[in-house]
């Protein structure tokens, strides 16, 4: 049995991941600020699902708050630290950026301190395939050049990156990045596409297609998501690349398949047996007109490939939606 802390417990891809681990026998402490970025209440009924397990435990903390973090570390002793909790969002971190320093930056230095203090034998946390900006070379590999992100998002990701690299270097702590490309599935974020289409095309609302309908995203299914991060966190890097002698480690995380936004939204339209009004807009600041992972180093590290394709992971997001919202 192993200890785990997953920071962003009550959100998308902490959810299930707290799921699954409890699901296989392991001790999941959860800490989530629950912030209003967006609807509490889903929060808080993922987090009411996870209570029910004996041995989930959560704790209502805001990672920026350095003594409640360097506290949680004192208290417990984490085996493994799986650090999810982010302020999200492109097109939110033009208005409100303060949010993305808060707790994207000073959130992951204490988390970074918290790790080196209380010897955690292996920590891996979110990156996102934002730092690629607007790369025009696909698929992204992770020899790419990730030095020009086209958001603050993207820059505070970057950021992490290079974070969690320094204090690998300077104390050996082993530590893994993974760059998620466009996750999504049921308990999905309302802010994200697929959710905010549903939502409209069921009101007889028009939605609004960006960049014309051409844009191209590497949609992953939820579950995939969870078992790539539960092979990695049983992987602890090794300091053998030759550039470094960091025990220190980056994977891209992504279906391989890139999905254009038109074939998404008929796929939701079928699933729906609903036809959307589409209101077709230009390109939004920050966006990229395309993602698409290489995910040959996680195949070979890890033997495992993300699989799901958009009619069957769409088709479970809309099962799971119609329940939840009793539409």
């Amino acid at each position: 049995m192993v200890r785990v802390l997953v920071t962003g417990a009550a959100g998308f891809i902490g959810f299930h991941l707290s799921q699954q681990l409890l699901a296989r026998g392991e001790t999941v402490v959860g800490i989530d600020n629950l912030n209003p970025y967006y609807d509490v209440s889903l929060k808080k009924d993922r987090l009411a699902q996870l209570g029910e397990q004996p041995e989930f435990s959560f704790y209502l903390l805001d990672l920026a708050d350095r003594e409640g973090t360097t506290e949680l570390f004192a208290q417990q002793h984490f085996e493994v630290v799986v650090h999810l909790a982010a302020q999200a969002g492109v097109r939110y971190s033009l208005q409100n950026p303060y949010a993305y320093v808060d707790s994207n930056l000073v959130g992951f230095v204490n988390i970074l301190e918290g790790c080196r203090h209380s010897s955690v034998s292996h920590l891996v946390f979110a990156s996102s395939s934002s730092v690629y900006g607007a790369n025009t070379k696909i698929p992204f590999a992770l020899q790419d050049n990730v030095d020009h992100p086209v958001s603050l998002y993207a820059a505070t990701k970057k950021a992490n990156e290079l974070m969690a690299y320094t204090y690998s270097h300077l104390y050996g702590i082993p530590t893994t990045g993974l760059r998620f490309f466009t996750v999504y599935g049921p308990w999905y974020r309302p802010d994200m596409a697929l959710f905010v289409f549903t939502k409209a095309i069921l009101a007889g609302e028009p939605i609004k297609v960006f960049n014309y309908g051409r844009m191209q995203r590497d949609f992953t299914y939820i579950d995939d998501v969870i078992e790539g991060i539960i092979r990695v966190m049983a992987k602890k890097p090794q300091s053998s690349d030759a550039k470094t002698s960091a025990p220190y480690k980056i994977y891209n995380i992504g279906n391989n398949q890139p999905v254009e936004l038109t074939r998404v939204i008929e796929v939701l339209e079928d699933c729906l047996g609903q036809k959307a009004l589409k209101n077709w807009l230009p390109m939004q600041p920050g966006d990229v007109p395309v993602t698409y992972a290489e995910i040959d180093e996680l195949i070979r590290d890890v033997g495992f490939k993300p699989n799901t394709p958009i009619e069957v992971g769409i088709e479970r997001f809309v099962s799971w939606y119609r329940s939840y919202y009793q539409v």
